[in-house]
């Protein structure tokens, strides 16, 4: 059951981004939220902070950032659909500029985040509220610098008086305010377990600071990242503390995808930070995960849109739990369960599919006499055919198909598989560690996914399993930056030739209202 402590109903309607100009929406806020208003509950406005992580993470903006730009993801226009003046294309070839949509959207949302959760230090909240909205400001500033190379933050003065523009801090400085922030607030965080992921939490804090160690040295120089061993030291400490907590184990065979379902919240062993998805009470975005992969004919019918490129897919083994199963879980109401057809459910939807209503081959819309069969063959700009059909489809989240409305899968932002594949990766990387003990902890996640074991462990083999067990969770652009493979070529994608493309352009729109930001060089 998930806990009520965050449920708060929601009274105030306005929130500024950590970057906006002087506007009469912020003078309006400034008023409603004035200093010494005494109404003003700092736990509905944790709720606002924790909400305003929704758009930005659940499939959208900073998750299209992180995944469509890498060879592991694609939103090919297909025919008139999902055009959108090329905004999607350009995130895939690397032909973004600062006009793209995606730039300010996701830069907005996340300083949305950033400024909410700083809100919250205004009015007297609890060690643990404080703890929590601090939290949440240093998950939004992480993904900010990872992708802009800064972050405009409002303190003091300029947190009143939307006058003055936002301080703008680069990747030293960011980092060492997220170190501070996360190292004080440990002891006021909950020591929550799976169960309540979606509250900001001990070990939460410690993931977090664990990517900040470990992508630090990209961070400071993206083209050429170096790895002190004090900080990979710093990762290995923390995973190790993570681990020692209890809490977390590897899910076992056939449950890789509880982590997932939409009562992942009652059935995951491994979730440590997730986004809270509760129907009637709060959530949102959730479904994008259906609905941008789907064909129209599917069950329920989707956007027929996203798919993953077949060099990608095709780093699974064929018997790879991860790469696609029937998973049997409660929220499954069709016949597919019920009748027991066990069609495919979860994973990467590839060849024909199947009417979970009939057993029977579905076909497509256009033309209507067409198998459905998701092809390994996709290009960016599709047609004829193939139209509707190319690409394979990648679905993590189960469909929840017991409510009508928002679903129940809480997204998953950290979890434990992800701080042994760090814990790993420090070790190779010149941490304190055997090469053994790396491979173990490797070996220990791909036995429980039904794989062989890997004979050695290199940097390569590495961040392909990285791939293979974080897919679609909105790292790999991060990872392929860190393992210096962000440039290359792959499918449908040209070698860049430009670094510049390492950080993304600073929007246009937020230059022009914020004298402290400087367009990133290239741009």
């Amino acid at each position: 059951m998930k806990s009520k402590y965050l449920l708060y109903t929601l009274m105030l309607g306005s929130v500024i981004t950590g970057s906006v100009s002087c506007t009469k929406l912020a003078e309006e806020f400034k008023g409603e939220l004035g200093e010494g208003n005494s109404n003003v509950d700092p736990g509905g406005l944790l709720v606002t902070a924790y909400t305003s992580l929704n758009t930005p993470y659940q499939q959208e903006q900073r998750w299209v950032m992180q995944e469509i730009s890498t060879d592991a993801a694609m939103a090919p226009t297909r025919g008139g659909d999902w055009d959108d003046n090329g905004m999607h294309r350009a995130i895939h070839l690397h032909t973004w500029n600062a006009d793209n949509g995606y730039m300010n959207n996701t830069f907005v949302s996340l300083g949305t985040a950033i400024y909410n959760a700083t809100n919250v230090l205004k009015y007297s909240p609890s060690a643990q509220q404080a703890a929590e909205a601090k939290f949440i400001r240093a998950l939004a500033m992480f993904d900010m610098i990872d992708l802009y190379g800064v972050v405009p933050v409002r303190e003091g003065a300029a947190l009143e008086d939307f006058r003055i523009a936002p301080e703008v801090l680069q990747p030293q400085a960011a980092i060492d305010y997220m170190v501070k922030d996360l190292n004080e607030i440990l002891d006021s965080l909950p020591a929550n377990g799976p169960t309540a992921a979606y509250v900001a939490n001990r070990n939460a804090a410690k993931v977090l600071l664990m990517k900040i160690y470990l992508n630090k040295g990209a961070f400071l120089n993206r083209q050429a990242p170096t790895f002190a061993a004090e900080d990979m030291n710093r990762v290995i400490t923390l995973a190790k503390e993570i681990t020692a907590s209890g809490l977390y184990t590897v899910s076992g065979a056939g449950k890789y995808f509880d982590n997932f379902a939409p009562d992942n919240d009652v059935k995951s062993t491994e979730n440590i930070y997730t986004l809270l998805n509760k129907n009637g009470e709060r959530g949102g975005n959730v479904d994008r995960a259906w609905n941008t992969i789907a064909h129209y004919n599917m069950t329920p019918g989707g956007w027929n849109g996203w798919c993953t490129l077949s060099d990608y897919y095709d780093k699974f083994a064929a018997n790879d739990e991860r790469r696609g199963i029937y998973y049997n879980y409660a929220a499954d109401t069709t016949y597919n369960k019920t009748k027991g057809f066990k069609r495919q459910n979860v994973g990467f939807f590839a060849g024909q599919q199947y009417n979970w209503k009939t057993n029977e081959p579905l076909m497509a819309r256009n033309p209507a006499n067409a198998p459905l069969v998701f092809t390994r063959e996709v290009t960016i700009r599709t047609s004829g055919a193939t139209l509707e059909t190319a690409g394979i489809r990648p679905m993590k989240y189960a469909f929840d198909y017991s409510v009508t409305g928002q679903r129940n899968n809480d997204w998953v932002v950290y979890r434990y598989s992800d701080v042994l594949l760090m814990q790993a990766e420090a070790i190779l990387r010149g941490g304190t560690g055997t090469a053994g003990e790396a491979l173990g902890l490797v070996n220990g996640i791909r036995a429980n996914r039904g794989v062989a074991a890997f004979g050695s462990l290199t940097l390569d083999n590495l961040l392909d399993e990285r791939a293979r067990e974080l897919y679609w969770e909105g790292w790999r652009r991060q990872d392929l930056i860190r393992f210096g493979k962000f440039l290359v070529a792959w499918q449908e994608k040209a070698a860049d030739p430009d670094p510049k493309t390492l950080v993304y352009p600073i929007p246009s729109q937020q230059i022009a209202v914020n004298p402290n930001l400087k367009q990133n060089t290239g741009y």
